[in-house]
């Protein structure tokens, strides 16, 4: 007997499950559109991004994730502006701040656990208001849907950000608040200044999210939305080399022996999937969508084929039987390599 429920048409995708951000009423998977710009998974066309995220959306993603330093000096706001001209009111855009400094912007530095040692924002509230007018304009828009500090500036307190973004929503430029990549005491901090919407923070089978950041979020009524939810596409069972130009050469977990080790420990994980006749990443999806009601992961894609075969797994339900399985699994596997944060 199959444990889980999947009968599903083109058309029937088309309509994805809802979930709700603080809100902000969205398909239960989205679209993570960093991968439509050259630099992430080697090179990519804007010919080939565009049919990507139309795949996305004729697929049923209504969320649709970008940030102002993804790709050079703006290209994938661009990208994702062009190709949704004329269907803009199909979908919510949510968009980070404050990695693409304008000229004479000091950056402010912090260190991660990729191979280039540290990333450098400024989410000083002074330029807030700069950063939100050069993403609207990039994206082709009026408004922002969902509008995160990619990262907390360490030289600026988080409250001070969240005023800013708060004008703007005050002033109609944006209409929900995101935190992306916080602690569950800078969501309690900033959701004293303004109600939060979503919490963005990386969540998979490869890395757990913070128990105390989901509880805070539980407790607030704030939204999850779940980066690189297929580990960066490890958990897709399809990564078997990383090219040059791909930025998962920074990435620890993919080191050669890295990713034989990982490759060998998830085995178990994809042969529930083959059990069940789904995808890895299928299964890797519908898990995360069991973890919480308000969870909504992000994976992204080049490939219109793969696009709708992640997505359908939004009406993917696990049985408990199975849950539980993958738990065991999961509580014992250890992830070789460390992670971004």
């Amino acid at each position: 007997m199959k444990t889980h429920s999947m009968t599903i048409t083109n058309k029937q995708a088309k309509s994805l499950p809802a979930r709700s951000l603080g809100g902000l009423e969205v398909s239960a998977l989205g679209f993570g559109a960093m991968v439509l710009s050259p630099g992430v998974y080697g090179e990519i066309d804007d010919e080939r991004g565009e049919r990507a995220l139309l795949a996305a959306v004729e697929a049923g993603a209504t969320l649709i994730d970008t940030a102002d330093g993804y790709g050079a000096d703006g290209h994938n706001e661009r990208l994702i502006g062009k190709a949704l001209r004329g269907r803009r009111d199909e979908v919510a855009i949510a968009t980070k701040f404050g990695f693409r400094l304008p000229e004479g912007v000091e950056p402010h530095p912090f260190p991660v656990g990729f191979a280039f040692g540290e990333l450098a924002v400024n989410a000083d509230p002074k330029h807030v208001r700069g950063y939100a007018e050069a993403s609207l304009r990039e994206l082709g828009t009026d408004r922002i849907d969902l509008y995160y500090p990619h990262f907390p500036d360490p030289q600026v307190p988080l409250e001070d950000t969240v005023g800013a973004v708060a004008d703007l929503i005050q002033d109609g430029l944006v209409r929900y608040l995101g935190l992306s990549n916080v602690t569950a005491d800078q969501l309690r901090a900033a959701h004293a200044v303004h109600p939060v919407a979503a919490v963005q923070t990386e969540w998979s089978m490869w890395r757990p999210a913070d128990p105390e950041l989901l509880a805070a979020a539980r407790e607030l009524g704030v939204g999850l939305v779940a980066w690189s939810p297929l580990g960066a596409g490890f958990l897709t069972g399809t990564v078997s080399e990383v090219k040059e130009g791909d930025f998962r050469q920074q990435m620890p977990r993919f080191a050669a022996e890295n990713r034989q080790a990982n490759n060998d420990r998830f085995a178990p994980v994809r042969g529930i999937a083959a059990e069940l006749e789904l995808t890895p990443a299928q299964l890797a999806l519908a898990w995360l969508l069991a973890q919480d009601p308000h969870v909504v992961p992000i994976p992204g894609s080049r490939t219109p084929a793969h696009i709708e075969e992640n997505l359908a797994a939004a009406r993917v339900e696990l049985s408990q039987e199975v849950l539980d399985r993958l738990s065991a699994i999961l509580a014992t596997t250890e992830v070789a390599g460390g992670t971004l944060l």
